[in-house]
């Protein structure tokens, strides 16, 4: 398994950005995307518990992908607390795909969506929120968009791999996940990852990763922090994609989950190692 370093960039023209990365698909480290935003100085950790540390939020752990658990919150807890827990440490509970916009409208006015490209969904603005050594498994976006994540505060590590890296990668049927661990991968049980190539980087605070549609990604927290994430689309196909994917996930993968319970993660594994094997021996 091969990790490429993710190119950082500054003052990216949109022409160059659209030729060099969106066109091909390339990821990029942005480091001044979002500078002129004044959530980078305003949204800190004791701002946020200040002014909106009441919102009861939704927390999600390491079982989330669990048949019983299967997406389900673990628990709940005002919004300071939680902030408080990942400033103190190491923590599994998680917030994803929150949008804070709904509950406080205001907090828009402290980000601008860039205009390095078009087709920005300026409805789907979505945080993400862990403690220190908290990590997103391998898994790719449902809806096929890009990503633009910019981080705040802390750091926070990414490995991507292309959707052509989907086989060596043991893509779970039906779903858009992976059990491979990428910083600590287990060759014994999962040979073809070592064909696999990705990029990885570190990036902080005020600096914003690219990830281009449909690429897989796993996120690990450096440290205890919060990151949001834009996301746009500039084709019709990942569309239609990505509804696809929310019509097998919602119907398929949930319900034969609801049905078959441990049998049904049994059956996936079983057949993203036939997969592999089979790409194995044609090698």
């Amino acid at each position: 398994m091969k990790l490429i370093p993710i190119e950082r960039r500054s003052n990216l023209s949109r022409e160059e950005f659209i030729e060099n990365y969106l066109k091909p698909k390339k990821p990029v480290i942005f480091t001044d995307l979002v500078k002129d935003w004044p959530a980078l100085d305003k949204w800190t950790f004791d701002w946020l518990r200040e002014n909106h540390g009441h919102i009861e939020v939704p927390l999600y752990d390491n079982h989330v992908h669990d048949a019983k658990n299967y997406y389900k919150a673990a628990k709940t807890m005002p919004f300071g607390d939680y902030l408080s827990l990942i400033e103190q440490g190491p923590t599994d509970l998680r917030i994803f795909l929150f949008d804070i916009f709904k509950k406080v409208p205001e907090l828009a006015n402290d980000i601008r969506f860039p205009t390095i490209m078009d087709g920005f969904l300026k409805s789907y603005k979505f945080m993400f929120f862990g403690g220190q050594n908290s990590e997103v498994n391998l898994h790719y976006d449902m809806d096929c968009s890009h990503v633009f994540l910019t981080q705040f505060q802390t750091r926070k590590q990414i490995v991507l791999f292309p959707q052509e890296e989907s086989v060596n990668l043991y893509h779970h049927p039906f779903t858009v996940q992976s059990h491979v661990h990428p910083l600590k991968p287990d060759f014994k049980r999962f040979p073809a990852f070592e064909k696999a190539v990705g990029y990885e980087a570190t990036f902080g605070h005020g600096e914003t990763a690219f990830i281009p549609s449909l690429w897989w990604h796993y996120i690990k927290y450096v440290d205890g922090g919060f990151s949001l994430a834009l996301r746009a689309n500039d084709s019709i196909f990942t569309t239609v994609r990505g509804g696809w994917n929310l019509v097998r996930h919602t119907f398929v993968d949930k319900g034969m989950a609801k049905m078959w319970g441990p049998q049904w993660k049994e059956w996936k594994e079983n057949k993203a190692q036939e997969k592999a094997n089979q790409s194995l021996q044609e090698a």
